[in-house]
């Protein structure tokens, strides 16, 4: 309710006092990074001691396999969707723009940092130069990469390296309740962000646009309640049910706009709805790069309505070649700040069908498109942990069971005791 309070006032700042809301955007940048500064060693900490603890190292590999296997798939699914619902709804018809009139000052600096994002360089950039350096920089797959190949050698080494677990196990708690600290913080960061968005870009900026916008937050949402409800049905529990469960972060989500800002809290909630620790430490954080539901749908939809906006017909062949080159590019501009809009500039310079030039239609809306994808992509990969978990026949269904029935049918009636919680 705090968060919610915040993002309206925001809003309500940022709209009738737009240079108060501009001036307010360092509370939102301070908060996030606040989380961001405990993101790597969360990651780290629960990885390691998950992994540690595990007897059997080789369901690592296999939960990685079925990570990737469903990313990969769902990645794909949600690029078609955009894909045909650009094709049905054609949002950029009719506008007839010559993208030689275009402004592109800012679409080339944004295709000139896509030109870096190659695949191998992507993934030649997954080792770090140090240990160290990972956590400095704050490279999420870096900080995977060690806390795996750490976790794993520490379970070889055996009991000996009992005394250091126990450390870490205690580190991890310690960092978990910084978090707690830090969320308090959460309202003033929405509060902050949303005003400055709403007092830079302003809600009537999105009028022209508003076709792509809505169709945009149209196809996101058939995604998540189409697609991703019929998967979390198949594997025991309602869509529904779990955005309820999770609708403090993503009200976060929301008013910062970065999925990031709500990465701790969605692994310690996982954990408490019966997820295993492993697989939370293994899914989420690849999830938070590979599993980009909403920015696949953003980069098809975005591409086609820049070539119907610029009167440009393209084939199927053209397409498919679009949504092939989507694909990789999703991943070689993985962890990147600004991601989706780099990734649709290093889609369309290998595309030259579609005019790169084109982008700066879009540019002034990107912003009110990147809260959508950010939901979106959010929820895929609390899906994503839940459907891994149930794959590997792992999740403590007491706790599941409780977590979601006190969401379905309210709190639950306890009698006190020494051992209840007060969470």
């Amino acid at each position: 309710m705090q968060v919610l309070a915040a993002i309206v006032a925001g809003g309500l700042i940022g709209h009738f006092a737009p240079e108060t809301g501009v001036a307010l955007k360092p509370l939102g940048d301070a908060f996030i990074k606040l989380v961001k500064m405990i993101i790597a060693p969360v990651i780290f900490l629960t990885i390691v001691t998950g992994i540690a603890g595990m007897r059997d190292l080789g369901s690592v590999g296999r939960v990685a396999g079925k990570a990737f296997a469903y990313f990969l798939f769902f990645s794909t699914v949600a690029l078609i969707i955009g894909l045909i619902v650009a094709n049905v709804v054609q949002p950029g018809a009719g506008m007839n723009i010559d993208p030689a009139t275009l402004a592109t000052g800012e679409v080339d600096d944004y295709a000139r940092k896509a030109k870096d994002q190659t695949l191998t360089a992507f993934l030649m950039g997954i080792i770090p130069e140090t240990v160290a350096g990972a956590f400095v920089s704050g490279n999420l797959l870096q900080v995977l990469f060690i806390a795996i190949s750490f976790g794993i050698a520490l379970a070889m080494v055996g009991e000996a390296t009992q005394p250091l677990i126990r450390i870490l196990e205690s580190l991890a708690a310690g960092f978990f309740k910084l978090v707690a600290i830090f969320m308090r913080a959460a309202p003033i960061g929405a509060f902050g962000a949303f005003a400055f968005t709403i007092g830079k870009y302003g809600i009537g900026s999105i009028a022209n646009l508003a076709a792509l916008v809505a169709t945009f937050y149209f196809t996101s949402l058939l995604f998540v309640l189409v697609v991703l409800g019929g998967v979390a049905r198949a594997s025991g529990f309602s869509i529904l049910t779990l955005i309820s469960y999770l609708k403090a972060e993503l009200l976060l989500v929301l008013g910062t706009s970065s999925s990031e800002s709500a990465l701790p809290s969605l692994m310690e909630k996982m954990e408490r709805a019966g997820c295993p620790k492993p697989i939370v430490g293994l899914v989420v954080p690849t999830g938070y790069s590979f599993n980009l539901d909403g920015t696949n749908i953003y980069m098809t939809l975005a591409a086609l309505f820049i070539a119907q906006a610029t009167g440009i017909e393209l084939s199927w062949g053209e397409q498919l070649l679009l949504l092939g080159v989507a694909m990789l590019s999703s991943k070689g501009a993985a962890g990147v700040t600004g991601a989706g809009f780099i990734t649709l500039a290093a889609t369309l310079t290998i595309v030259p069908s579609v005019p790169i030039a084109g982008m700066a239609l879009i540019l002034g809306i990107d912003r009110f498109m990147s809260e959508c994808r950010a939901l979106t992509n959010f929820i895929g990969n609390a899906v994503a942990t839940i459907v891994v978990s149930r794959w590997e026949g792992a999740i403590d269904e007491a706790a599941f069971a409780a977590v979601f029935a006190e969401r379905r049918f309210g709190p639950q009636i306890a009698v006190p005791g020494p051992e209840a919680d007060s969470d």
